[in-house]
């Protein structure tokens, strides 16, 4: 691990984004010394610093760069580069000084082995947990998980991948990890960010995708859990795993219902075309 570019495993106890949450982060997969989407996950990170006030600028970007060289000399050229930028130390209390100096961790770790789920999909639980709706946080990849983490410890069960949760108004917004699709009759659907949840590079992606080669309309608006559950096919995804089909999803009580749903052709083809784009 970097902490402004000095290798070190400790960060200082007034650090803003320790204390507050007060920062940002991107997980980024690396492929062959390579880096995959590094301009969108650096323009996202960007765009939450602004949203922030927290500085971002060229060379921060080259100061992420560096440490990346550093990190992969290390390790075997795959992997997971995790880029956080916290606003820095500062003083007691949630009021940010000006001259506050960023604080830049760069950390390289092993890819997780998602090859079996890929292929077979996963099992998904509906959360209890309700996301907040905050459109001033909505889209970012800010340090505060806290939802996250509650919804992500409602199961055990290690045959359950990932849970979907709602926000306060009962719209469906994607997963504990994940950005959330669905396929219903030849249309491809996934839930409006504006008021919360993460606006995913791999989620843009594949809009992309469906749009300029698929030709299959994406319609972003919010949606209830009776329009998931009514649909064809499911599909979460992240910069990590990139495509999982979802061939099952449980209640909240799962131990005692669930729906059982097939591995699409439209999720079979993005899965291939995401692997094209990089």
């Amino acid at each position: 691990m970097l902490v402004n570019g000095i290798a070190n495993q400790q960060l200082q106890s007034n650090d803003r984004g320790l204390s507050y949450g007060d920062g940002l982060f991107e997980t980024i997969q690396v492929q062959n010394n390579e880096p995959l989407l590094w301009q969108a996950h650096l323009k996202r990170m960007r765009l939450g610093a602004q949203r922030l006030g927290i500085t971002f600028d060229d060379l921060t970007v080259q100061a992420f760069k560096d440490d990346f060289k550093v990190l992969n000399s290390d390790c075997m050229g795959s992997g997971v580069l995790k880029l956080t930028l916290t606003r820095g130390v500062g003083k007691r209390g949630y009021k940010a000084e000006p001259d506050t100096k960023a604080t830049r961790i760069s950390m390289f770790s092993a890819m997780p082995d998602m090859s079996k789920q890929q292929a077979d999909g996963i099992s998904v639980v509906l959360c209890n947990t309700q996301l907040a709706r905050q459109p001033q946080l909505a889209g970012l990849k800010h340090l505060n998980r806290l939802e996250q983490v509650l919804a992500r410890n409602e199961w055990d069960d290690p045959k359950i991948t990932e849970g979907i949760v709602c926000d306060t108004d009962n719209n469906v917004i994607e997963g504990c990890m994940s950005n959330l699709f669905w396929v219903k009759k030849g249309t491809v659907y996934t839930p409006d960010l504006s008021f919360s949840g993460v606006d995913g590079v791999i989620r843009n992606t594949v809009i992309k995708i469906c749009t300029e080669q698929l030709a299959s309309p994406v319609k972003i608006a919010n949606f209830k859990l009776p329009d998931l559950l009514a649909s064809d096919e499911v599909f979460v995804c992240n910069s990590l795993f990139n495509i999982l089909p979802v061939i099952e999803i449980k209640s909240a009580e799962h131990s005692t219902k669930s729906q059982e749903l097939s591995i699409g052709l439209t999720t079979k083809k993005l899965q291939a075309l995401v692997q094209q784009f990089y």
